[in-house]
């Protein structure tokens, strides 16, 4: 996965606190390349694990990293059976990490999901059970299917990366990772998820059928009785973290930090970009959390692909994802069967790339 022979970037500083300045003079990108590659020599290996089970789906899996280097939760989104929630717990499996999957009903309880008081009769105290929610990785499954009250409680632990049960709080354990999946909100037994949880998740992954290559290698590998070959362990949660620090760390040209702001900005104000086609379509834009996701999978994006500085093509490739969730749209879009993929799509198209 790493670009040979890749053209040097200009001078300019990465971002973060310990990063060069201007004045300092560039990071030492050999350097950096090579903790790229150190860093990232789990990444082969967790792929060829996911690849014993799920067939295709190549973006989906590459979103779940994307979110596993950045601690930003995904939600997935598609109709039963694409194999949403066999990835995310394929994955999970992979990973040497606590893991719990929460199938989200509607009779679910907040208790049911972060915890609750026990009393004991036998001294009279209360003891705190802790919910499935305290884990690594958190499987909300149909997340869409549960009412508003469990939707808040779940707000608190990925926003925070804290419980709170009773008059305490409790934090929860590092690395933490929501990944969701839901089915499109016009079936039957559905919710919307409430503006602010949506804001939560770094990327809302839309999971379409498989090929029909895919299709015919699926039929061959699962349509039979047997069980499917063991995943095994390959990666452990420090090493994950220890990535996350090297992500951080890559170099974003000035140039392409202005190409994010500009993309956000544009989806709150397209006739200043002179966006086409979008003229009272728009309720609200991207939030600047929206900003932050995008530099941030941005940079997952270039690690994935072995380099230790950001391009534009980083910055679209996880753009959708990104920005979609977070776009509203007005009752005259939906007249018009506008959406807001459409919109993203135009910004995308008509935003100048550095």
């Amino acid at each position: 996965m790493e670009t040979p022979n890749a053209p040097t970037p200009p001078p300019f500083a990465p971002l973060g606190a310990d990063a060069p300045t201007a004045a300092s003079g560039p990071p030492d990108l050999d350097a950096l390349a090579a903790r790229v590659r150190q860093s990232s020599a789990w990444v082969q290996p967790l792929l060829a694990e996911v690849g014993k089970v799920v067939v295709g789906q190549e973006g989906m899996v590459e979103r779940l990293l994307i979110g596993l280097l950045t601690g930003g939760h995904v939600l997935l989104e598609g109709v039963p059976g694409l194999a949403k929630t066999l990835t995310i717990s394929t994955l999970a499996k992979a990973v040497h990490a606590d893991f719990q999957r929460i199938q989200f009903t509607p009779d679910l309880l907040p208790a049911d999901l972060v915890g609750t008081l026990v009393y004991h009769q036998g001294d009279g105290s209360f003891r705190v059970k802790k919910g499935p929610v305290f884990a690594n990785f958190v499987l909300a499954d149909e997340v869409n299917r549960a009412p508003a009250k469990v939707q808040s409680a779940l707000l608190e632990a990925m926003q925070e990366r804290q419980v709170t049960i009773g008059e305490n709080t409790y934090t929860l354990p590092r690395p933490f990772l929501v990944l969701a999946t839901q089915n499109p909100i016009e079936q039957e037994g559905t919710y919307p998820l409430p503006e602010a949880q949506v804001d939560r998740f770094m990327l809302k992954t839309v999971v379409g059928y498989p090929s029909r290559e895919d299709e015919l290698l699926i039929l061959r590998r699962m349509a039979r009785t047997a069980e499917v070959e063991e995943v095994r362990t390959v990666v452990q949660p420090e090493q994950i973290l220890a990535a996350r620090e090297v992500v951080d760390s890559l170099w974003m040209d000035p140039s392409v930090e202005e190409y994010v702001v500009d993309l956000v900005l544009a989806t709150r104000e397209p006739s200043r970009y002179g966006v086409p086609g979008t003229d009272g379509l728009v309720a609200h834009g991207a939030s600047p959390r929206a900003t932050i996701a995008l530099a941030l999978g941005a940079r997952a994006a270039a690690f994935l692909d072995g380099r230790p500085y950001v391009t534009p093509d980083d910055v679209r490739s996880v753009a959708l994802d990104v920005l979609r969730h977070r776009v509203g749209v007005t009752y005259e879009a939906e007249a018009e069967e506008v959406t807001a993929d459409q919109i993203v799509q135009r910004v995308l198209d008509k935003v100048p790339v550095p």
